[in-house]
C-alpha cells in the first residue's frame, strides 16, 4: 500500500470495480449520467459512512476540502448534496445491494474456517432483525405505528467470521417470521434463532430441506413427552427429551418429533428451553450454539454505533435503502481488510 495515499483511498483499493461495474450494466446504471457516476455516488456515502458525516451539506464540505486529492480518492465527479440528494433518490438500490452481496462472498471465503466458540463443522447461522426508528412525518412511506415510522433489517448472520450473508428490508409492521420465507435454506447448515420465529409450519419447511434449527421454545407449548435422555446437571442441563407436538394445529404443521433441551445458566440462573430438530449433536453443544446468537446482537450494535443507519441523507424508500446497502457493503469491507492485512485488531 502507497503511504502517500490517504486511508480513505487505499481501503478503497481493495473495491472489486470490475464487479462494481457489472452490477452497474446489469441495471442500466449509467443511462443518462452525465458526469457523477454510480461509483462517485458509492465512494461519497462510503466516506460518509466511516467519518460519520451528519448531512448531505458536511459531506459536500468535507469533500470539497481535500481539492486535488478526491481525484486520487475515486471520485472523479463534482460533490455537490443536490446531485447526491438526487443520485440518492432516482438511483437503483439494487445496484448497491448486488454489489454487497460480492463483496459478502468474497468475505466468507475469508472467513470460513474461522472458529466461534463450538466444535461444529457445519456451517452455522444467526437470523434476527433490528428495527430503525423513522420520523413518519419525514418517511410517510414507512408507517409503522399512528405517529411513527420505521423499517426492519432481517439479517442471516454467518456466525465464522460475523459476516452479514442475507439482508431483507421490510416496513416497520413485517411480521418477523415472514422474513423465513425470503431466503434458500443450505441442507446440512444450523440456523439459530429466537422464539419470535416459532412458525411450526415454516420449521417443518427446515427439516424438509435436511438443514436444521435451533430456537427458544415458548412456556405455553402444547407436546407430549415420548423419551429422555440422561443429562449431565453440573453443566447446568435439566432435562432432554424427545417430544411431538399435541396442538391440534401445530401437531399438523410440524408433525415429526423434535428434541426439547431444558437448561439453566449457571452465572445468571436463568431458565431457557430449546427446540431442535438434530438428535445427533451433545444436548451441551446445542445451548452453546443457541448462546453464539449473541453475535447477531453484536452485529446490529456495531453498525448503528458505527455507521450512518439511524439517520439518513434523503426520505425516500429508494435513499433509505442505498444507504443502508452501502453501510452494509462497508462494514464488510473493512471485515475484508482486516483479514487480508492480517490484523490482529477488532473491527
Amino acid at each position: 500500500m502507497n503511504p502517500g495515499q490517504t486511508i480513505f483511498a487505499q481501503l478503497m483499493e481493495f473495491l472489486p470495480k470490475h464487479h462494481f461495474r457489472r452490477c452497474v450494466e446489469r441495471y442500466r446504471g449509467n443511462h443518462r449520467t452525465r458526469s457523477f457516476s454510480r461509483l462517485d455516488q458509492f465512494l461519497c456515502m462510503a466516506f460518509a459512512q466511516l467519518t460519520y458525516r451528519e448531512s448531505l451539506r458536511d459531506i459536500e464540505t468535507c469533500l470539497g476540502a481535500m481539492g486535488s486529492k478526491l481525484y486520487h480518492a475515486g471520485i472523479r465527479g463534482p460533490v455537490r448534496r443536490s446531485t447526491l440528494a438526487d443520485a440518492n433518490e432516482h438511483r437503483d438500490w439494487r445496484i448497491y445491494a448486488d454489489f454487497a452481496q460480492v463483496l459478502i462472498a468474497t468475505a466468507r471465503k475469508l472467513y470460513a474456517t474461522d472458529e466461534f466458540g463450538v466444535a461444529l463443522k457445519q456451517t452455522a447461522y444467526a437470523f434476527d432483525s433490528t428495527t430503525l426508528d423513522l420520523c413518519l412525518a419525514l418517511f410517510p412511506w414507512a408507517q409503522f405505528r399512528r405517529h411513527k415510522g420505521a423499517v426492519k433489517l432481517h439479517t442471516l448472520l454467518d456466525l465464522r467470521g460475523g459476516i452479514p450473508c442475507f439482508i431483507h428490508i421490510s416496513h416497520g409492521k413485517t411480521h418477523d417470521t415472514t422474513a423465513l420465507d425470503y431466503w434458500i435454506i443450505e441442507p446440512g447448515a444450523f440456523y439459530v434463532m429466537d422464539r419470535g420465529y416459532i412458525d411450526f409450519a415454516r420449521l417443518h419447511v427446515f427439516t424438509r430441506s435436511m438443514a436444521y434449527f435451533v430456537i427458544r421454545s415458548k412456556t405455553n407449548l402444547d407436546f407430549t413427552r415420548r423419551e429422555s435422555r440422561p443429562v449431565d446437571t453440573t453443566t447446568g442441563l435439566r432435562s432432554d427429551q424427545t417430544i411431538v407436538l399435541h396442538g391440534p394445529l401445530t401437531s399438523q404443521y410440524y408433525p415429526d418429533p423434535l428434541r426439547r433441551i431444558h437448561y439453566r445458566d449457571l452465572q445468571t440462573h436463568k431458565h431457557f428451553i430449546f427446540l431442535t430438530n438434530n438428535f445427533d449433536l451433545p444436548a451441551w453443544i446445542i445451548t452453546q450454539l443457541y448462546k453464539s446468537r449473541w453475535q447477531i446482537e453484536l452485529f446490529f450494535k456495531w453498525i448503528k454505533q458505527h455507521l450512518r443507519i439511524k439517520a439518513f441523507f434523503g426520505t425516500s424508500e429508494n435513499a433509505v435503502k442505498t444507504q443502508i446497502w452501502i453501510a452494509i457493503s462497508v462494514y464488510v469491507l473493512v471485515a475484508i481488510v482486516k483479514k487480508e492485512l492480517g490484523l490482529d485488531h477488532s473491527l
